[in-house]
């Protein structure tokens, strides 16, 4: 790689990207700092329930504040990039639609394959960049003998983000550079302090940017409303697998498989949410054995270190992020569609989120939990 290269970093505001920024500086790279603006934080503040004051949050003006005085430190030319109304067309509109049908999403991997990738790309080869380079934890390389770019799980196994990133296209990851793959999280914060950025000690966000707190319900009905939209009626009972009606629900956009909380049952044992019917307004409750399942459909899939399958293929399979990858036997059950028969079975799979192939430490592919 060239020293005279002009890189695109996308800046979040966050330790690991300006880590980032200032590693590749030091490299002899010409840096360009790139910001997405997101999601209008006051937006919804102080509706339905939701916060008046919205601070700290991942993408939020408080990370476009620290993003451009880490470019200013370094020396770098920085632009801010507004992506609000595709941000919303993209990620929060379908995180709404598919909460309001009974699955359970996830906008960060949404929003890796929308706008992250997608919508940087484009912005930096218009400043004349041809790569963009993330803080985000995992390895790409090209594959000779696969004729194919590679996505891997990084060094620092407890900061993996390859499941939210199964979604890029080789085009995309031709294009990209992830130089925290090799460095442990303590060794980029000390890289962060020594290079004199202030923010070498900033705490990691964990929450889903446009959603405080985390209550996906508030939020729900607050966009509804900001929207003009009514919710819509989803209200239906609680049953047992047999049936057996045990109490009523408010609306299917509620409650997520696995949950526990909330349910408003009484029961000499807990229950927890077996599955969500959309068409019928039921949720299907019961024990925690009852989540127990061997097989899984997952579909949209995107595959990475394949071009696809055309027999059965062994992998592990991740059915959420905190999850451990399960060994399980992968074959193509639709155009657009496999099915996995895990070797043990798994809790809790669950309509909405990302299922991720490995084969090893490289991602194979994934799709979206049916």
């Amino acid at each position: 790689m060239s020293g005279q290269e002009t890189v695109a970093v996308a800046m979040s505001g966050g330790v690991d990207s300006s880590a980032v920024a200032a590693m590749l500086r030091s490299r002899g790279y010409q840096v360009v700092g790139l910001t997405l603006q997101l999601w209008n934080q006051r937006r919804l503040a102080g509706q339905q329930g939701m916060p008046t004051e919205i601070r700290g949050r991942c993408c939020s003006l408080d990370d476009v504040y620290d993003a451009r005085a880490v470019a200013k430190h370094l020396g770098i030319p920085y632009y801010l990039v507004n992506q609000e109304a595709r941000f919303e067309a993209d990620v929060v509109r379908p995180f709404v639609d598919e909460y309001l049908a009974g699955r359970t999403p996830i906008p960060c991997t949404l929003c890796n394959n929308h706008l992250k990738f997608d919508a940087l790309l484009i912005t930096a080869r218009q400043i004349g960049a041809n790569r963009i380079a993330t803080g985000h934890y995992a390895r790409n390389r090209w594959d000779e003998h696969r004729q194919r770019w590679i996505l891997s799980r990084p060094a620092d196994r407890s900061k993996d983000q390859t499941y939210f990133l199964f979604g890029l296209t080789q085009e995309q990851l031709s294009h990209t550079l992830f130089p925290l793959g090799e460095m442990e999280k303590p060794v980029v914060r000390q890289y962060a302090e020594d290079a004199g950025l202030a923010l070498a000690q900033k705490p990691d966000s964990q929450e889903i940017c446009f959603i405080p707190g985390g209550d996906y319900s508030v939020f729900l009905r607050a966009y509804l409303d900001d929207k003009a939209e009514t919710m819509p009626e989803s209200a239906g009972e609680l049953v047992t697998p047999d049936g057996e009606v045990l109490g009523h629900h408010e609306g299917i956009h509620g409650f997520t498989v696995g949950q526990r909380k909330g349910l408003r049952l009484s029961s000499p044992e807990p229950k927890y949410v077996l599955a969500i019917h959309p068409d019928s307004h039921r949720v299907v409750v019961g024990a925690d054995e009852e989540l127990m399942s061997r097989e899984m459909r997952a579909n949209r899939l995107n595959w990475i270190s394949l071009a696809g399958i055309q027999s059965e293929i062994r992998v592990k399979v991740k059915i959420r992020h905190r999850h451990e990858p399960a060994w399980a036997t992968l074959r193509m059950s639709g155009e657009d569609e496999v099915t996995a028969i895990f070797d043990e079975c798994q809790r809790a799979i669950t309509p909405g989120q990302s299922a991720v192939f490995y084969d090893g430490d490289d991602v194979v592919g994934g799709g979206w939990i049916v």
